[in-house]
């Protein structure tokens, strides 16, 4: 790659740090030295950078705003709240999430040995060889699945190895959680890499998120020793077909168990396609199979609206989302809202303070009733007016609670005459002033 500097336009400094590069030093944020740039795609450019502090290497994706599109903007929303989750050392770990009206940065770790896809195209690896990068790829994906994140595009491209030569899986963009699975208990959306998609994806009929990693962990191991795909066919309707028929031939070279085992990942019908237990049981996986040690952070449940509540302090995610300026919804989705609608503002109240103020008013009033639960969310409704109205609470420090009202249905006047002339009175006493969340601040996970 040319170590020449990239030919883009850099903006001019700004004021402080918020989000501008400076031209004389090339630095980001006063925290990141831009070094070059690593690749670029319609929407984002990812730069390698160091650390100013720490000399560390990172990467950083810089997403245009102006130039995302409908269609991938909840990618990059979903690929960010995954990524921030998941702590294993074989997937590329995010470190922070930096923002400015225009541009979103997502900091992430730098490794230096490229794609894998690379590598397997000079050549074929031993079975040993392969046998060890396959086991990495299986405790990141049974880490994943897991905390109920289902990758949905595993392909040697979207991994990446290390300078130690340890696999890394990345590029989340595609992946599902938990809360997309559908009532049948099934994902149902149409995504992945055609050579590497499963035979029940194409049937359309909903499928299971972690039988269809499993297959494409089968077709990257068959790759990674074989030297090519084992689906192969120049017309896209034909490649099909013989995914859908599982018609593949292994190489002579390759041994037996390891036939066997291939034809259990590549199992056409995913009730019997091994399971990530199953693998890690197999006679051909375990030889010099070493257990993978990585921090344990407890039971986890994707649910990006209810993340991180009680007792934690806000992240960048969480706070950049509040954050009128660096508004990540409203950077991917279409804003609509108004002051109508809610708002939020940083009190010094404790939580629970600020439920027992709602509750003297809620208790004076006539046909209201309150709802509380141990997340700090209330929900105040009408019991005979159709009126909804939802109020929660996120620590940001040991001192300042960000309180987030908002209106979910009924009518404006009555939003009105309660939120703003009565609750939100009694949680502003006097000389309490509030205190707004500022616009172009950077913020660190």
């Amino acid at each position: 790659m040319s170590k020449t500097k990239p030919n883009h336009q850099i903006p001019t400094a700004g004021a402080g740090i918020f989000g501008m590069w400076h031209n004389h030093t090339n630095t980001l944020f006063n925290k990141y030295e831009i070094r070059k740039l690593l690749g670029r795609g319609a929407f984002a450019k990812v730069y390698h950078a160091k650390s100013i502090s720490t000399g560390q290497s990172v990467a950083i994706k810089i997403i245009n705003k102006t130039k995302i599109a409908a269609n991938t903007s909840s990618n990059i929303k979903r690929e960010i709240a995954i990524m921030r989750r998941l702590h294993h050392p074989n997937i590329v770990r995010l470190f922070e999430v930096l923002a400015t009206k225009s541009k979103i940065y997502v900091v992430m770790e730098y490794l230096k040995g490229g794609e894998l896809f690379a590598r397997v195209a000079k050549g074929r690896f031993d079975e040993d060889t392969g046998r060890k990068y396959f086991q990495q790829l299986i405790s990141a994906v049974g880490f994943c699945h897991s905390r109920g994140v289902y990758h949905r595009d595993l392909k040697p491209e979207n991994i990446l190895i290390d300078e130690n030569g340890n696999l890394k899986v990345s590029d989340f963009g595609l992946s599902a959680a938990t809360d997309q699975i559908r009532q049948d208990g099934m994902l149902h959306t149409i995504c992945g890499s055609p050579s590497y998609v499963a035979p029940e994806i194409l049937v359309k009929k909903g499928y299971d998120g972690a039988k269809v990693d499993i297959w494409s962990c089968g077709i990257i191991l068959y790759a990674l020793i074989a030297g090519y795909l084992p689906f192969k066919d120049p017309n896209q309707m034909a490649l099909y077909k013989k995914i859908y028929k599982g018609e593949y031939h292994c190489p002579k070279w390759m041994s037996s168990d390891l036939k066997q085992f291939l034809s259990r990942l590549l199992d056409t019908n995913p009730a019997t396609r091994f399971s990530i237990d199953q693998i890690i049981q197999d006679p051909w996986f375990r030889k010099d199979y070493k257990e993978v040690a990585f921090p344990t952070d407890g039971e986890f449940t994707f649910k990006p609206d209810e993340e991180d509540r009680t007792g934690f302090s806000l992240n960048a995610f969480n706070i950049i989302s509040f954050s009128s300026g660096l508004d990540l919804s409203c950077l991917f989705d279409d804003c609509t809202s108004s002051e109508n609608d809610g708002e939020r503002f940083v009190s010094t109240e404790s939580p629970e303070r600020i439920i027992e103020k709602v509750k003297d008013v809620v208790n004076v009033e006539k046909g209201i009733r309150l709802k509380t639960n141990k997340n700090w969310r209330m929900e105040i409704e009408g019991n005979k007016l159709n009126f909804l109205m939802e109020l929660e609470m996120y620590r940001l420090t040991d001192n300042l609670v960000v309180v987030d009202v908002r209106r979910r249905m009924g009518h404006v006047e009555l939003f009105n005459e309660l939120w703003r002339e009565k609750i939100k009175l009694k949680l502003s006493p006097a000389g309490d002033e509030r205190k707004n969340i500022q616009p172009e601040r950077s913020i660190s996970v």
